[in-house]
């Protein structure tokens, strides 16, 4: 019960994280998938000669400390599963603005706003891709992607212009969008950025996390189901040790 629990849930965090839920979309899922944006960090240090987060158009089609991460677990590296990327920028479109209405249905019913207490997303789950860090934010307009033989690579690409920062500032992202690639081009699993990238991140393995979901985000019934679950399996197991102690007390009496 707990493994298929964790396998469903978007996982607690326990440290400093900003975290990218990916599932496959409802309305198109030969050909779309899902990007839920949460979680909040630290930068590293400051975004090297006013770089920072980059637009998709300036010059921005490879890898740089500032907006882009490097996998470091599982799969040795590696995310991307087929249809290899190479230095490309691939469209955000942001969730709401779109057609997918099985999509918008099965994010905004499962926010705090809604659901209440013990739902998966925050109320900003609903918003447009978004990053602030210190005093400045940017829409996430576009993901970069490429496939690298060591270690496979990801970025975002901001709109609007270039977004500097200085060491210390805090970074969170929110909101959710639309990537014009099956699920079935990532391998499902969690994965982490390398503890020596990502700037615009704290200093540590994980500060970065994306996990790939196989699965369409679950209906809030079966959350509801698999806590209950794992509840009554608590209950029994607590009841077996105080059983066992009251037998060992038993014997020594």
């Amino acid at each position: 019960v707990a493994a298929t629990l964790l396998a469903l849930s978007p996982l607690e965090q326990s440290q400093a994280q900003l975290v990218i839920d990916a599932y496959p979309s409802q309305d198109n899922p030969t050909s779309q998938t899902v990007w839920i944006f949460s979680g909040s960090s630290t930068t590293k240090s400051s975004s090297s000669s006013g770089i920072g987060l980059r637009t998709s158009s300036s010059s921005s089609d490879n890898a740089n400390l500032d907006d882009t991460w490097w996998f470091g677990s599982p799969n040795n590296g590696n995310i991307y599963n087929a249809n290899m990327p190479s230095n490309t920028n691939v469209s955000l479109s942001p969730l709401f603005s779109s057609s997918n209405t099985a999509d918008i249905d099965s994010v905004r019913v499962r926010t705090t706003g809604v659901w209440g207490a013990g739902s998966p997303f925050a109320n900003n789950a609903t918003n447009t891709p978004t990053i602030t860090i210190g005093s400045g934010n940017r829409t996430i307009s576009h993901f970069f992607l490429d496939d690298d033989p060591t270690l496979d690579e990801m970025g975002i690409r901001v709109s609007g212009s270039n977004l500097s920062y200085s060491s210390g500032n805090s970074s969170a992202w929110v909101g959710s969008g639309i990537l014009n690639k099956p699920i079935g081009d990532f391998f499902a699993g969690t994965f982490n950025n390398t503890a020596f990238q990502s700037t615009f991140a704290a200093n540590s393995a994980g500060s970065v996390r994306v996990l790939v979901n196989g699965q369409v985000i679950p209906e809030p019934q079966e959350y509801a189901l698999l806590f209950a679950l794992f509840a009554l399996g608590f209950v029994i197991l607590r009841r077996h040790f105080q059983k066992k102690q009251q037998r060992r007390q038993a014997a020594t009496s």
